[in-house]
């Protein structure tokens, strides 16, 4: 059982930033795939940016969000950011980090990010 904790979330103003991070209770972030989501009031929950396991790190970035988040791991400390960079209203959404493996995928808990106008 892996367990994921998000942290980072809070209340910012439109142009802001802010950085999640994404910490696991095992030493298994090298090997799975790694997926900020995100799911606003009444919306299914979305993809927002992904990175791959291993050493080449392929990122994804939804087209929402390109140019302003940027994804990265630091597998030494089993943990994934998402940092986050001029941020719009449209941001705002409780934000899911997942670790997929081949055959199981782990969600955190999540956590609310709230950009005001």
């Amino acid at each position: 059982q892996v367990q994921l904790a998000e942290s980072g979330g809070g209340l910012v103003r439109a142009g802001g930033s802010l950085r999640l991070s994404c910490t696991a209770s095992k030493n298994t972030i090298s090997g799975a795939s790694m997926g900020w989501y995100r799911q606003a009031a009444g919306e299914q929950r979305e993809l927002v940016a992904s990175i791959t396991s291993g050493r080449s790190g392929n990122t994804y970035y939804a087209d929402s969000v390109k140019g302003r988040f940027t994804i990265s791991r630091d597998s030494a400390k089993n943990t994934v950011y998402l940092q986050m960079g001029s941020l719009k209203p449209e941001d705002t959404a409780v934000y899911y980090c997942a670790a997929h493996f081949i055959l199981e995928t782990y969600w955190g808990q999540g956590t609310q990010v709230t950009v005001s106008s």
